[in-house]
Parts: structure tokens; sequence; C-alpha cells
């Protein structure tokens, strides 16, 4: 969706302090999506990031901190469109961990991505297209 995409793109920018203090924008996506008890911002936020911007576009989300949460939402992209929520493997393809973040575009060999906790900021990084786990588009609720 390009909403939810130039909703994303007004934090671009966004990263986490070091040290001994935290973001006060990072810790107020995980209290507006119910994740109270996160109070830094090293938790992982790739997915806690995609439920607050869905959230406050009233779309439809995973409600999980989990990036392959993502993978649950229904209705499921073969071709991947600019905005569509893509839902990669993070350190192994088999175990739970991921990321998450929107499709921004595509070469030869990788995707770009537009998401939360990339190098501890929302920007747009590049990953190998080997690591999508899939594509998923996410509609109002």
């Amino acid at each position: 969706m390009k909403e939810l995409l130039l909703e994303i793109l007004k934090y671009y920018g966004l990263k986490e302090y070091f040290g001994n203090k935290h973001n006060p924008e990072i810790i107020k996506m995980f209290h507006d999506i119910g994740y109270d008890w996160v109070n830094n911002d090293e938790t992982a936020w790739c997915s806690a990031a995609m439920n607050y911007f869905c959230k406050k576009l009233g779309l439809q989300r995973s409600g999980k901190l989990d990036a392959r949460s993502w993978l649950r939402l229904p209705i499921e992209v073969t071709e991947p469109e600019l905005g569509d929520i893509v839902i990669l493997w993070r350190n192994n393809p088999n175990d739970w961990t991921g990321h998450v973040g929107l499709f921004i575009s595509d070469d030869n060999d990788r995707i770009y991505v537009l998401g939360g906790n990339q190098d501890n900021a929302i920007t747009i990084k590049p990953f190998y297209k080997n690591r999508v786990l899939g594509y998923r588009k996410t509609e109002p609720i």
C-alpha cells in the first residue's frame, strides 16, 4: 500500500540511541501496539514498526513482534509491487528469526527494503533475493 510507504518514509532515519539512553519514538511504537514491557530500543523492532504504522493507518497487521508472523496475512503476493510487505529470514531459513519491511525495488539478485531496525534505523537497505520467505499485501480492517 502506497499510504503505508508514505507514512514510514516520514520516519526515515529514525534510529536507536547508543548507550544507556533509548529513543522514545521507538519505545512508543512498542507501547502503542500493546508491548508496554519493552522499554529499550535494543529489542528487535522491525515488526513493531510495521505493526505500529499499520495500526496507525487502520490496516491489517500481525500483532506480533516476530517478523515471520507477517507470513500469516492472507493476501499472498508472487510479484511484489512498491509498498508490499516483504518477509525475510535472518539467521537461517528454517529458524524463527526474520526481518520485515516494505518492498521498494529489485535488481538481478537483490531487493531493496524500507523498514525499521535496518542498521538500527529506518532505512532502505538491500537484501539478497534468496532470503525472501514471502510477500504480502495488507488491507484496511
